[in-house]
């Protein structure tokens, strides 16, 4: 842009008027100083719509509610997946050495109990293993039709019948006989088994004598506690209630051998997890594993 002066010339002289042209670069005094400072405004107005938002999240939900959101943007599962045995090598998580990125060695930490379903077929465990499994899957389904025509058919199991579920587990069949506020399969507060839960569990030994399978059995409590826990506790009961159920079970022909674990885990495992206090939450269960499993 130019702009043009014009100087008049001195008095009485004969010089013509000088001309002076200015030249102005971009849009003089009178334009703006550009934008640079709106999108810096922008950036900070976003960032901090972000944190209040931030903070209303975090004054608004539970600590339930924000390990979900947590997990939505960095699943643990996926996570932990990722950075299994052989994430970091070559293959991208898997090994030339190791199927499935699960570890053979002892520096590894592998994630199978995670990822694998329950009814997985196939990989390493193919073969005799998997053979084994779908021979006990089998029998497992044969006991437990056996012990429910029993226990329908027998006048002195059938007013415990409502008692005992059975559950197909990671590690077996699973067993339980479950107290309700009508009925307690043991004295309370002992660890004596009344008549009607002894014969249950004797018919339930004649089944076990016939598998191959080991045996696991837990015991649980509900969360009642005691006046002097250091005397007598929901751990020490449990205990004891699974310990009474492996004698009678010994009574009734199962081998010393048999028996993989034995334990009790109090009120650590309600069955109601809504009542810590609810009878039903009182139970023995007793645990035939798949052969190769440690229970």
């Amino acid at each position: 842009m130019a702009k043009r002066i014009t100087v008049p010339a001195r008095a009485g002289s004969n010089e013509p008027p000088k001309i002076i042209v200015r030249k102005i670069v971009g849009d003089g005094d009178h334009g703006h100083h550009g934008g640079a400072w709106k999108v810096a405004y922008a950036d900070f107005v976003t960032a901090m719509m972000a944190f209040f938002l931030l903070m209303w999240l975090l004054g608004a939900t539970t600590e339930k509610q924000r390990k979900s959101i947590a997990d939505y943007f960095s699943p643990t599962l996926v996570e932990t997946k990722r950075e299994s045995a052989g994430s970091n090598g070559l293959l991208g998580g898997s090994s030339l050495m190791d199927k499935d990125a699960y570890p053979f060695k002892a520096a590894q930490t592998g994630t199978r109990a995670l990822t694998v379903p329950l009814d997985a077929r196939g990989g390493p465990e193919a073969g005799q293993g998997s053979k084994l499994r779908s021979e006990d899957v089998q029998n497992f389904k044969r006991v437990a039709a056996r012990l429910q025509q029993q226990l329908m058919t027998d006048p002195g199991l059938k007013k415990v019948a409502k008692h005992v579920r059975f559950t197909p587990t990671r590690d077996g069949l699973r067993i339980d006989l479950i107290d309700d506020a009508d009925y307690s399969m043991f004295a309370l507060g002992t660890t004596v088994l009344n008549a009607d839960a002894g014969r249950l569990i004797d018919a339930v030994a004649k089944l076990i004598v016939t598998m191959p399978n080991q045996v696991s059995i837990r015991g649980h409590t509900d969360s009642l506690g005691y006046g002097d826990p250091r005397v007598m506790n929901n751990w020490m009961l449990s205990s004891g209630r699974a310990e009474a159920t492996r004698r009678r079970l010994a009574v009734g022909g199962v081998t010393e051998n048999r028996f993989e674990r034995i334990e009790g885990v109090a009120d650590r495992d309600p069955f109601i997890e809504k009542d810590p206090l609810d009878p039903r939450n009182r139970r023995v269960s007793i645990t035939m594993l798949y052969r190769g499993v440690r229970g």
